[in-house]
């Protein structure tokens, strides 16, 4: 059975892993810039951030595992005694690329343990176009279904339908982006049990090169324009807004007192806001705002794209 030195020496190597895939996706030849960094508390992590790439405009990959006694609004969130002890350790990723084509791609693998043995695993992946092409999204979703899939039967459903719920703009009334995978608390009754997830966390970051290859090869050669690009820093403030309202793992890390600059890694170099903004009927731009709501990527038949005259009418 995993023990935390394992999970977390596996965690660490996970990061060396996808920097090496990503500076070779990238293909400028600059390297991750490595900033280690100590929790007064107990623990600390590494760093990576990457920017002014060929393809990665700003992107981290952070490695962390911070202890010591757990912080009054977590216990009281966990309903755990004031004061108990816990690790946390995991690999936080987002990547924001400079073509408005290629999406911002977010992945969060996590295991927490406190001193009584109560231990669980959470974590996901998902991706946010500021052009969302369909069967794209589809391919996305059908590779994340193979993985559930090996975990455990329906646990793609599960799990969809908790990213679709997680990574939604209340205030606004649509879905981050195509969504993905989000699972938490998958705590085990046995030493198999404990396997079994541990065996699924990694095979979700595992996959994270593979995916974000296929989302950015097919697209980063298109030709764009100033309004595309335009239209992807306004895209970036919905994903500002969402992490620094809704996030519970923005909250999370600043109410454990982990490291600002960390923390706030995931957001955009740039984004815009325009007052009542709304894209032209018919454009690329209303369609895309008609498909920000949970949608069935595997069976768009049984769950069809927006007709323009409906996307058009998306006020954003």
């Amino acid at each position: 059975m995993a023990q935390l030195s394992e999970i977390t020496a596996t965690f660490q190597s996970l990061q060396d892993e996808i920097c090496r895939g990503l500076e070779v996706l990238d293909g400028s030849g600059r390297v991750f810039q490595e900033d280690t960094w100590k929790r007064p508390s107990g623990g600390g992590g590494r760093t990576r951030v990457f920017t002014g790439g060929k393809l990665i405009e700003k992107g981290g990959v952070n490695f962390s595992h911070v202890h010591g006694p757990m912080p009054a609004k977590i216990s009281q969130r966990l309903s755990l005694p004031e004061g108990t002890q816990f690790h946390a350790t995991g690999v936080s990723i987002v990547l924001h690329s400079s073509h408005p084509f290629v999406p911002t791609i977010h992945l969060n693998i996590r295991y927490f343990e406190t001193y009584r043995g109560h231990h669980w695993f959470g974590g996901g992946i998902d991706v946010t176009p500021a052009y969302i092409i369909p069967e794209q999204a589809r391919q996305f979703h059908g590779d994340l279904k193979v993985i559930c899939d090996g975990y455990r039967t329906g646990s793609y459903l599960e799990f969809k339908q908790w990213c679709d719920r997680y990574f939604f703009l209340p205030h606004r009334d649509e879905t981050r982006g195509i969504g993905g995978i989000f699972f938490d608390h998958l705590a085990a009754k046995s030493s198999e049990e404990k396997v079994q997830n541990w065996a699924f966390v990694q095979a979700v970051g595992k996959f994270f090169v593979p995916a974000y290859t296929q989302l950015a090869e097919p697209n980063r050669q298109r030709e764009f324009s100033e309004s595309h690009r335009q239209w992807q820093f306004y895209r970036r403030g919905r994903y500002v807004e969402f992490n620094l309202l809704w996030d519970k793992g923005t909250k999370f890390g600043v109410d454990t007192g982990g490291r600002t600059e960390s923390i706030l890694m995931s957001l955009p170099p740039t984004a815009n806001w325009i007052y009542a903004h709304q894209p032209e009927p018919g454009s690329a731009e209303a369609q895309t705002m008609g498909w920000l709501k949970p949608i069935n990527w595997l069976d768009l038949e049984k769950d069809p794209a927006p007709t323009l005259t409906d996307a058009s009418k998306s006020q954003i």
